[in-house]
């Protein structure tokens, strides 16, 4: 899930926002959007009341409620789905993140990091917690791209992913956050982030699509993402998403102690701009582990930032997110979707990593079962 935050103000702005946050008592910057992809998550969708439908009815294509003609110009395909009525039941016996049974979904987060350079260091309890959640959200990943397939829509991925959660004693931690409707996190083709399943949204040939899963269990959550071909994607689909993989990959292999958070973008931007690619702004990384989207902010391009240094014990995602055009997106009027401004179509990858006391683990990492892309069966 990733995080979107206003970059123009540069660090200074993100200090004052997270100095406002820690007197508001908020989970983060009101100007940040976290969770949101998540790579990133949502943390404010603009005016109102964020988590409601009614929210949601006024232009950019949310028709819940009203017949009124959507005049949002859409820069691809996709479209927006039908808000659900209700959130999919989760049982009781299954312990829940504190914005599950909110009606606004707000989280309760991090209260004492007051400044971006502050990052909790996880105990050998917490680490061992997130590892047992990680192993779980690569599983269900791994159970929901095999199900990608033409024809399949996107609802049934977010009951698959659903339902495979609630089996291994987990909640699915996009339900409910900052009121997200469904579990899982669909952005097809030219969907940055954050796509919300939809009956109505059935994988054509040629697709590519994102999911992202996030599980919560036991006190902690385990966030990943992968692309996944919808039958024969064409060469310069497969291009973006190898390329996007390679940056990921070539990012976190610098990830160690005393390594400075700033530097990851660079390392992606260097691999990218080359082959004509962007890197998206205004969604980030995000730190994880009993909270779902705290510190560190890792953003996925050039930057001196103090987002802090690396040290043993930090839990954090990387998912960059790449685009075929230029980098900036649009919002739909449901307050997650974003998509790139031009149409363009974009890849994302994303784990969950611990800094360990000479390097990083993924703890999200593929396991001997997991499915293989193209480049790696060649290997």
């Amino acid at each position: 899930a990733a995080m979107r935050r206003g970059h123009l103000f540069g660090a200074l702005c993100l200090v004052l926002l997270h100095v406002a946050s820690a007197f508001h008592g908020m989970s983060s910057p009101a100007a940040v959007r976290l969770f949101g992809s998540g790579s990133s998550a949502l943390v404010q969708r603009g005016k109102g009341s964020a988590g409601t439908p009614q929210t949601r009815m006024m232009g950019g294509g949310f028709g819940f409620g009203t017949k009124k003609k959507d005049t949002f110009k859409y820069t691809g395909t996709q479209r927006p789905s039908a808000w659900p009525a209700k959130l999919k039941p989760v049982p009781g016996t299954i312990m829940k993140p504190d914005y599950a049974t909110k009606k606004n979904g707000n989280p309760d987060g991090h209260k004492h990091l007051k400044f971006p350079w502050d990052i909790h260091v996880n105990t050998e309890e917490e680490i061992a917690g997130i590892r047992q959640s990680a192993r779980y959200a690569r599983e269900v990943l791994d159970i929901a791209g095999a199900a990608v397939a033409v024809g399949v829509n996107t609802e049934d991925l977010d009951i698959l992913v659903h339902e495979e959660t609630i089996k291994r004693g987990g909640y699915p931690s996009p339900l409910n956050y900052h009121g997200f409707p469904k579990s899982v996190c669909t952005s097809i083709n030219e969907v940055v982030c954050h796509g919300i399943p939809d009956k109505k949204a059935i994988l054509k040939e040629g697709d590519m699509i994102n999911v992202d899963v996030t599980v919560f269990c036991n006190g902690y959550h385990g966030d990943c993402s992968e692309m996944f071909c919808v039958g024969e994607v064409d060469e310069k689909g497969k291009e973006l998403i190898q390329t996007t993989y390679d940056a990921w990959q070539a990012a976190i292999n610098i990830c160690k102690p005393g390594v400075k958070y700033s530097e990851i973008g660079g390392v992606i931007e260097d691999l990218i701009v080359p082959k004509g690619y962007s890197t998206t702004r205004n969604f980030c990384g995000h730190g994880v582990g009993t909270v779902f989207h705290t510190n560190p902010t890792i953003v996925h391009y050039k930057n001196k930032i103090n987002n802090g240094v690396m040290a043993p014990g930090h839990t954090f995602t990387i998912e960059p997110m790449i685009n075929e055009g230029e980098h900036n997106n649009v919002m739909w009027a449901d307050g997650w979707t974003a998509t790139t401004s031009d149409g363009g179509r974009t890849a994302q990858f994303e784990h969950t990593l611990l800094i360990t006391e000479d390097g990083v683990e993924a703890l999200t990492a593929k396991t001997e079962s997991s499915p293989r892309y193209w480049w790696e069966e060649k290997k």
